[in-house]
């Protein structure tokens, strides 16, 4: 039954079982590259660094294909020599991954001892399949998705539409409307070619398989294997070259990060803003009341000084009358 079920199995699922899986085995290690080049400066990616990444990073078939893309059609995922070395770091760390989940399928799904070199051997047949097939899926993808956007905008302005609304169709929904035509036809061809590139690598794999022969131990004895196999030999040894590997690549990335940082030049400093104390009503009100009696007190001060100097005035004033009448009477006696 067992045996069966491993021949009736798909080319599509063998290759997305092994694709797959090697994918997120490798992708760890150049994720790290790729943050080390980044924060080096030595690659910019332009507006398609997400479709970069998938390409770049997950999958280990595009390693010829990337290069011949922007080749052929003048497509640009980057500028800088850290492109090219993040190709040349993906290959060996392909090939492990391809080793790796390829001796486990054999065993675990095929079983069928894994021949030597099995990694190498899969990583240029998937590599020399992915720089044709790639750039083929790349150039139908983007021939059929510029036609079905023309499409799509030709059928946004049918007389139909136009009648149905009085000042043509509105700009929301026929971004929805494009959007959904293209979009749907894009999503359908990819998805459809996706699944024949798969197959293909599929296909590859089983002849691979073809040439192998049958293991001899039993499901016991197969687990035992797996598990031997992600044992090293020298524990200590593999444990202390991962730490001094990751204390390496965290000091570089540490020591360049502040350098490529960027940082406000010294002409656009912001000014100094202080921090406005926390409002207190209660000691408000009574500062505010404290203020108001010292004003009144002011204010009372200052009348009162008024007073003050008219009652001098008027005392001078009438000093001055009082001296005038005595001379005046003086002068009328003699």
């Amino acid at each position: 039954m067992m045996a069966e079920e491993r021949e009736a199995m798909s080319p599509t699922k063998i290759g997305f079982g092994i694709l797959w899986t090697a994918c997120w085995t490798g992708i760890p290690i150049k994720a790290v590259i790729a943050v080390i080049v980044m924060t080096m400066g030595l690659v910019h990616f332009e507006g398609r660094f997400g479709l970069a990444v998938v390409m770049l990073l997950i999958s280990p078939v595009a390693v010829f294909a990337i290069p011949i893309i922007m080749a052929v059609f003048g497509t640009h995922f980057g500028e800088g020599i850290g492109l090219e070395i993040l190709f040349w770091f993906s290959i060996p760390v392909d090939i492990w991954a391809l080793g790796l989940v390829g001796r486990t399928f054999f065993l675990e799904r095929l079983r069928k001892e894994p021949p030597d070199g099995l990694g190498l051997a899969i990583w240029w047949r998937a590599a020399l399949v992915g720089a044709f097939f790639l750039p083929a899926l790349w150039g139908a993808v983007s021939f059929v998705t510029d036609n079905a956007i023309t499409a799509s905008r030709s059928m946004a302005e049918i007389e139909s539409l136009r009648k149905l609304f009085d000042n043509g169709l509105p700009i929301a929904e026929r971004i929805g409307l494009e959007l959904t035509i293209w979009g749907t036809i894009s999503s359908a061809l990819l998805t459809v070619l996706s699944l024949i590139g798969v197959s293909i690598f599929g296909q590859i794999i089983r002849r691979i398989s073809e040439n192998c022969k049958p293991t001899s131990e039993n499901y016991q004895g197969l687990i035992t294997r797996w598990d031997l196999m992600r044992v090293p030999t020298d524990q200590g040894l593999l444990l202390t070259s991962l730490a001094g590997v990751g204390v390496v690549f965290s000091l570089m990335f540490w020591s360049i990060l502040p350098v490529t940082t960027p940082h406000p030049h010294e002409c656009c400093k912001k000014p100094d803003v202080r921090v406005e104390p926390v409002f207190k009503p209660v000691e408000s009100l009574s500062s505010s009341a404290q203020r108001v009696a010292t004003l009144a007190a002011q204010i009372g001060a200052m009348e009162q000084q008024k007073v003050d100097m008219k009652d001098q005035k008027e005392k001078g004033r009438g000093k001055a009358e009082g001296g005038t009448a005595k001379d005046s009477s003086a002068k009328t006696k003699l």
